[in-house]
């Protein structure tokens, strides 16, 4: 059965580099989801930075809110999801980008994807930060696995999906 994770262990978990999800509302369309990079510390607010010109900073703005899900595939299946508001931005400079990029990047590359991203988009970043209200998260390693005999065998040998349950908010 999936296992729901504690606050601590969603906490770290998202304090690992991983390549987020991104969705805020988008007036008579659905939710716009993208990929982003981003920053955050056990207890903290969670940092994205992106162009102030950009369609994603613009709804940001306007929402007031936004929601990131981050997940693996290995060792098991697991995934953390917060969503609150837009308690503080700011302009960023070159460095808050480079300590971005440092998180994602082999130290070799940083540089180069620090000078890559201003010459495309010249000019300053803004930093959101979002306040978690509310937090999903579990890991799905407890999942009966199917081995290849189990398969050739027919529908009645394979376990029954788990049915997977709502992980309220706590916080």
């Amino acid at each position: 059965m999936p296992e729901r994770l504690s606050r601590e262990e969603r906490e770290r978990f998202l304090a690992e580099p991983h390549v987020a999800t991104l969705s805020v509302e988008a007036g008579d369309r659905g939710p716009l989801g993208v990929p982003v990079w981003y920053l955050y510390e056990p207890g903290g607010t969670v940092r994205v930075l992106m162009s102030p010109r950009s369609r994603k900073a613009g709804l940001i703005r306007a929402a007031g809110r936004f929601s990131l899900l981050v997940q693996r595939m290995e060792p098991t299946p697991r995934y953390v999801g917060v969503e609150g508001p837009v308690t503080h931005s700011a302009t960023a400079d070159p460095e808050h980008f480079r300590d971005l990029a440092s998180r994602y990047l082999p130290p070799e590359l940083v540089d180069a994807c620090v000078r890559m991203s201003y010459a495309h988009d010249p000019g300053p970043r803004v930093v959101f930060h979002l306040t978690p209200r509310r937090w999903v998260g579990a890991d799905l390693g407890g999942i009966p696995q199917v081995s290849e005999d189990d398969a050739d065998s027919g529908p009645a040998s394979r376990p029954t999906r788990p049915r997977y349950p709502d992980h309220a908010a706590d916080g």
